[in-house]
């Protein structure tokens, strides 16, 4: 459970970093926000893998994560357009984190189902 605290906070703190970048353009204060976000981001990655998270799957998850949140938040607080094709992209980046996820998990071995000669 620690490690996904962790990836969500990396979540969080990139994202933030990455919409501060918006507002740093027109008051560069707002950097020292970015570049708290972006190092607050990759200690709480690294806090994910020492707990064990797989590199693939966090990784994953904080790229597409930070990708989908900051497009649908700078629409929200910027007013940036959201297209259906870009909402479609976001549908496949989660899809494909899903698979990654999924994929990450190995799968039990089929029970035998072949009888032994000698018992029989």
């Amino acid at each position: 459970m620690t490690r996904w605290i962790f990836l969500a906070g990396a979540i969080a703190s990139e994202v933030t970093g990455s919409l501060s970048l918006k507002a740093a353009i027109d008051q560069p204060a707002w950097y020292a926000l970015v570049a708290a976000g972006f190092i607050l981001a990759f200690v709480c990655l690294a806090g994910a893998l020492r707990y064990g998270m797989p590199l693939g799957v966090g990784y994953g998850i904080w790229g597409a994560c930070g990708v989908s949140l900051t497009a649908i938040l700078s629409a929200v607080i910027f007013d940036e357009p959201l297209t259906g094709l870009m909402l479609g992209g976001i549908a496949a980046v989660i899809a494909g984190v899903l698979c990654i996820e999924l994929g990450a998990h190995p799968t039990a071995p089929a029970p035998s189902t072949s009888t032994d000669a000698a018992g029989a």
